[in-house]
This record gives structure tokens, C-alpha cells and sequence, in this order.
């Protein structure tokens, strides 16, 4: 029997084909790691967002909640540096009457958020509901109670900043 060698024509098809594969595979595995970086990356945008508006809406409530007779004028500063729109609006027109009231009664609250939740988002607003305590003290009241809050915060990003556009007692 004879046998016959492999000549030039086949080593060169094998060393196409092997280039080939391995061309193949670069290509795959290029595009698959791009894929899961796009994928990570989306991941992480949508934590820090979640991370933003749940911060945001605890310090909103927390402005919210807190409030001293003796410096309403920087709480309620505070308040209105986080709000927008109508919330915004409507809170303003009414600060000289409550600077009055928190003033007259001698009101002080010192709130604490106790949870956060996102109940929906997206890339422009979100709606959240926090659970605020507070101890408040007032002439009624010199000794102070407990209050305890359930609030719905609508956030809109407003210029990279997300800012509270309505708060509403539930529950």
C-alpha cells in the first residue's frame, strides 16, 4: 500500500479553515463582551438613578418633616430648594402664612425617614412613598408626640437634578 502525503493544497486549506474558526470566534467573543458591558452599564445607570431619586425623596421628606419656629425661614428654604413646578408654586405662596402659624404656636418637628420605596419610575420621573416619623412640640403640646407620615413624593430630573414636583399625605 502507498501512501500518499498531504501536499501543499490541503495544509493550506487547514490553515485557512483554522484562521477561519479563529476569526469566527474573535468576532463572537468581541460581540458578546460588548453586549454584557452594554448590558452592565445599563444595569448600573438604572441603580445610581434609583439611588438618586430614593435620596432625593428622603431629603424632601425630611425637609419636609422638619421644621423649627425659631429658623422656618432656612427650612423652608430647604423645601422649596427641592421642589418644582406647581408643588414648588403653591408651597411658596403659602410660606408667609405658615412662617406665621409655625411662629404664633411655637412649632418644632424633628422628623426621621424611616422607609423609601419606588412605587414607579423612569428615566425623567418617579413616584415614591416614604414613612416619616416625627417628634412635634408646640404650645399645645410642650411635651411633644409622635407623628407618624405617609407621604407620596412625585419626582421630574429637572437639569440633571431630580426635585420634588408634588407631595401627598396617604394612608
Amino acid at each position: 500500500m502507498r501512501r500518499l502525503a498531504a501536499g501543499p493544497a490541503d495544509g493550506t486549506r487547514r490553515g485557512r479553515a483554522w484562521s477561519a474558526g479563529l476569526v469566527t470566534a474573535t468576532v463572537l467573543t468581541t460581540a458578546v463582551t460588548g453586549w454584557l458591558s452594554v448590558q452592565l452599564y445599563e444595569q448600573h445607570e438604572a441603580e445610581q438613578r434609583r439611588q438618586d431619586i430614593l435620596a432625593t425623596a428622603r431629603q424632601s421628606a425630611l425637609n419636609f418633616t422638619s421644621i423649627d419656629y425659631r429658623h422656618y425661614d432656612r427650612d423652608s428654604r430647604n423645601v422649596l430648594k427641592g421642589a418644582t413646578g406647581d408643588f414648588k408654586e403653591q408651597f411658596a405662596a403659602q410660606t408667609k402664612e405658615l412662617t406665621e402659624l409655625v411662629a404664633e404656636n411655637k412649632s418644632v418637628s424633628e422628623g426621621q425617614v424611616l422607609e423609601a420605596g419606588i412605587t414607579r419610575s423612569d428615566e425623567r420621573s418617579a413616584r415614591v412613598l416614604v414613612v416619616a416619623d416625627s417628634k412635634v412640640t408646640n404650645a399645645s403640646v410642650p411635651k411633644g408626640e409622635a407623628r407618624t407620615y405617609r407621604l407620596q413624593l412625585d419626582l421630574v430630573l429637572v437639569d440633571g437634578r431630580w426635585l420634588t414636583s408634588g407631595v401627598e399625605f396617604v394612608g
